[in-house]
């Protein structure tokens, strides 16, 4: 089959775009907003973009959110790694809340203080990236009009690791077991792992 997007007359019962732009890391995003709320929610559009510097980005469908507003208004976020065991708490945080009420508390998750950002981590969360917004933006379309998302980039300032999930100097990622999203309402765990050498010239 084949469809155009501009019609996305598929036929089927539902959209698979998501499905195979698949798997995708999930960016548990928690931030602070000035006036002290703390908001914490999952992205499935998040992703890392460079190395060096480390630059983290997750894009906010359908307009700024709390998450990217309050990551925006204090220049900072954490994006904390979900895992399968995490995943029912993390899938709880993702309920639309009124501001001021913490998903940390309905989530039943307990704050930590991170090093160099005012933002809370999951301290649940077996590793965490502290983040400082380099920039935002709402990306266009074909014919330059503004899409729906907002897209929020930061660089990662501080790395939290649980030891627990090392092995080697390499963090296990059998042990990790991090959750990933894939289309419709489906999320897959990375549990079977194998390596392979890229070829020389």
């Amino acid at each position: 089959m084949f469809y155009e997007t501009a019609t996305n007359d598929h036929g089927l019962s539902h959209d698979p775009f998501k499905a195979i732009v698949a798997p995708r890391p999930i960016g548990w995003i928690s931030t602070r907003a000035r006036d002290g709320a703390v908001n914490l929610a999952p992205y499935s559009f998040f992703n890392a973009i460079s190395d060096d510097p480390k630059l983290v980005m997750f894009a906010s469908s359908g307009g700024a959110k709390d998450s990217a507003s309050f990551a925006i208004e204090s220049g900072e976020f954490v994006a904390n790694l979900a895992t399968e065991a995490l995943a029912e708490t993390m899938n709880r945080s993702s309920a639309p809340l009124p501001r001021g009420v913490s998903e940390f508390d309905t989530a039943g998750l307990t704050m930590a203080g991170c090093r160099l950002v005012a933002a809370p981590r999951v301290a649940e969360s077996p590793a965490a990236l502290e983040c400082r917004v380099t920039e935002h933006f709402v990306p266009r379309r074909l014919g330059g009009g503004a899409s729906s998302s907002l897209v929020v980039i930061g660089e990662v300032v501080g790395i939290h690791i649980d030891e627990r999930i090392l092995r080697e100097g390499r963090i296990d990622m059998a042990l990790a077991a991090p959750l990933s999203r894939l289309g419709y309402l489906d999320f897959a765990v990375t549990k079977s792992v194998f390596q392979m050498v890229r070829p020389k010239a």
